[in-house]
């Protein structure tokens, strides 16, 4: 069963934009290992909170990115 589980800055992305990921992920993998893998593909996206992950030592916050905070 293909599986992806993607990470991104909680509150950046909405819905909309949730299922577009999800939609083309799966086509990926339809593309590369056919039409038979759509009903077991799995797409997982969590939503983590600002500065609760980092790189090269550094944590990361929607600031430092350049990023708008997150909407209330």
């Amino acid at each position: 069963m293909p599986f992806v589980n993607y990470k991104f800055p909680e509150g950046i992305l909405d819905a909309e934009r949730k299922e577009e990921i999800i939609h083309r992920t799966t086509a990926m993998f339809v593309e590369y290992f056919g039409e038979d893998v759509r009903p077991f593909t799995m797409v997982l996206i969590d939503e983590v909170a600002d500065g609760g992950w980092g790189r090269a030592d550094e944590t990361l916050t929607l600031a430092k990115m350049g990023l708008p905070a997150k909407q209330h």
